[in-house]
């Protein structure tokens, strides 16, 4: 659909077909997992608009577009809708999540919660009624589609009148009833996407794995479990740490912080807590090295990402031709745009006015 002609049809269809605005097809990332479900979530619903795009591309003699066109619709059939109804659900729980670990202002003790939260509600799906609500909805969205509903309904087969008055006891060239599609999408689809997302998610966040991220959170002095002594012992633990020092040191640390607290000394990140007990570094060993452990460990690559991201829509083709410093510069505006809404450009303005007294331009 990213093609001029097939998008303004893409357009024009949805015009016809729905009140709401148009909606665009996003593409894929390897690394932002909620474009995954924007995309699923646009695509589920602007899929009867879809396949009438695909109908009319198919249907004119444009050659390879045409062929293309017949070739992803031989594709569009009830297994990718359900698979399709399926990964929007699936992503759809897993994005709240995927938007707290990529958030700038992390809590790693909430992101615990919610991981725990979101495998109760993947094994509550597997074990409950939810296969069903996903099998309605995929038979409803494939008849408003005139997407052809195979097996779910079929008459069994009549046994031969000769043989009514027998006991028979081998088979007599009839092929056994199959389950049908409901069954076999189960078994083949529903049940391998829930089980491998069950199986990653205790992978990667193992309970060392929790631990570690609730001893990182202890160790924020804006979060509610800071300097929390079962926490930190618990991430002390997996790293070798003399467990009765750290004790010791954690009682210690917590007078040194609310003598420095009276004093107006306020502290808003681990940062912040090491290089505050960095001249104490000799008392607080064990203390230390875990602030440092810990100001390692979070690292992603979430404000990476998200430089790159800014950096495509900065440079289009119309500032092919900037410099690297005002691209750097508009870069650095971007990012971090949060801090530059609340600047006033009055200031600016007046600034730049008292600097320069001749602001006329010289066009010889």
């Amino acid at each position: 659909m990213s093609g001029s002609y097939v998008h303004e049809r893409w357009l024009s269809v949805q015009k016809d077909m729905y009140k709401e605005a148009p909606r665009e097809l996003q593409r894929l990332s390897d690394t932002r997992w909620a474009c995954r479900y924007s995309a699923c979530k646009n695509l589920l619903d602007r899929l009867p608009a879809a396949l009438r795009v695909l109908h009319e591309m198919a249907e004119e003699s444009s050659g390879e577009r045409s062929v293309e066109a017949r070739g992803l619709l031989t594709q569009i059939d009830l297994t990718f809708n359900g698979t399709l109804v399926v990964m929007k659900k699936i992503l759809g729980d897993a994005k709240c999540l995927s938007d707290m670990l990529q958030a700038p202002s992390l809590d790693l003790a909430r992101a615990v919660d919610l991981i725990n939260a979101l495998q109760d509600t993947l094994q509550g799906c597997r074990a409950g009624s939810c296969f069903d609500e996903l099998w309605h909805q995929t038979i409803d969205t494939a008849k408003h589609c005139n997407i052809a509903v195979e097996a779910v309904e079929k008459r069994s087969k009549r046994g031969s009148s000769r043989l009514s008055e027998y006991l028979v006891m081998s088979t007599v060239g009839h092929r056994r009833p199959k389950d049908g599609d409901k069954e076999k999408f189960r078994t083949a689809v529903f049940y391998p996407v829930f089980d491998n997302m069950n199986a990653e998610l205790t992978r990667r966040f193992s309970e060392n794995n929790c631990d570690i991220m609730k001893g990182i959170q202890a160790l924020n002095p804006k979060g509610k479990s800071f300097l929390e002594e079962a926490t930190v012992l618990r991430f002390g633990c997996l790293y070798d740490c003399d467990v009765d020092d750290l004790k010791h040191e954690l009682y210690q640390a917590k007078k040194v912080v609310q003598r420095k607290a009276q004093c107006g000394t306020e502290m808003t990140n681990i940062l912040d807590f090491t290089t505050f007990i960095e001249p104490y570094k000799e008392v607080f060993h064990q203390l230390f090295c875990l602030c440092r452990i810990a100001l390692a460990l979070p690292v992603s690559s979430a404000s990476c990402e998200r430089s790159f991201s800014a950096l495509k829509l900065i440079k289009n083709h119309l500032r092919t031709t900037m410099t690297d410093d005002r691209l750097s510069n508009l870069g650095v505006l971007s990012i971090e745009r949060g801090r530059a809404r609340l600047l006033n450009l009055d200031d600016f303005v007046e600034r730049f006015a008292h600097s320069h007294g001749n602001r006329r331009i010289h066009l010889k």
